[in-house]
């Protein structure tokens, strides 16, 4: 039965854990014919990556759990000419390092960039999933074990369904299969605070209407001032600012291929 990771990036809090526990679990131990040892430094087989948004103080911090993604059809092993990685039957990519000569071809064709160079041991490595963990009775890898908010699901594809259902993957035009699957990947952003200048108070439950083509998304402003139009996707998007008393504000064409903070707006009252 294919194996398969689950990655709820809402509930990821950064903590860091699993890239730690993977770090414990393979660096100084040589768990051979699965993988020698990873390196102190230099090699992430299991990489959280940070990326912020927006400006301050409207600011959002992604995290994402990255590793091999233990294609269906993997590059690399399309790319090793020593027959040096194999796809065990429960779907996890191994290279073995028995074999391998640390050529670099399969790191070349990775379109993840999950497959780092071992230059003391002259060894290609990466995420074997634990396989000699799970070979030896253990029902997940280290990453999964010690995820404190459930972020990080290992399992069977099949018991897996409910959850990968609606889930997206990276470089899904690869068209390689990827078996990392990732839910509630944020779009883009629009935020910004409303002022009332003549009375220096911020303005609650505004109307702010973001239009884009034929799509419509509806925000009040909360009881700071504050809104946010989230997962927007990437192109032009024009807002409509409405308020009782107050005259239209509008803001064309803003682009969100990056975030967009607006910062202080001032709606004026009306004559």
């Amino acid at each position: 039965m294919a194996k398969a990771f689950v990655i709820d990036v809402a509930l990821c809090s950064g903590c860091y854990c699993c890239q730690v526990a993977c770090k414990d679990e393979h660096c100084g131990n040589d768990w051979s014919p699965y993988a020698k040892p990873q390196p102190d430094t230099g090699q992430f087989w299991l990489k959280i990556c940070e990326k912020p948004d927006g400006t301050i103080p409207k600011v959002r911090v992604t995290y994402t759990p990255k590793l091999c993604n233990h294609c269906e059809r993997p590059a690399c092993i399309a790319a090793c000419g020593k027959e040096a990685i194999k796809k065990r039957d429960d779907g996890l990519v191994l290279i073995d390092p028995e074999i391998c000569t640390g050529c670099g071809k399969c790191m070349d064709a990775c379109p993840y960039e999950s497959i780092y160079k071992n230059e003391d041991s002259k060894l290609c490595q990466k995420c074997t999933g634990c396989a000699h963990l799970l070979d030896s009775g253990y029902n997940e890898p280290r990453c999964t074990e010690v995820c404190p908010t459930g972020a990080f699901q290992f399992g069977d594809e099949s018991e897996l369904a409910d959850l990968i259902k609606g889930a997206d993957v990276l470089k899904p035009e690869t068209g390689i299969g990827p078996k990392v699957y990732y839910r509630n990947i944020p779009g883009q952003f629009i935020a910004g605070t409303l002022f009332d200048p003549i009375e220096d108070e911020i303005i609650e439950y505004a109307r702010v209407m973001a239009v884009s083509g034929g799509k419509i998304i509806n925000v009040l402003s909360d009881d700071f001032g504050d809104f946010w139009l989230r997962d927007l996707a990437v192109g032009a998007w024009d807002i409509t600012i409405t308020k009782e008393g107050y005259e239209h504000k509008h803001f064309y064409n803003l682009r969100t291929d990056e975030c967009v903070n607006l910062g202080d707006i001032a709606l004026d009252r009306k004559a």
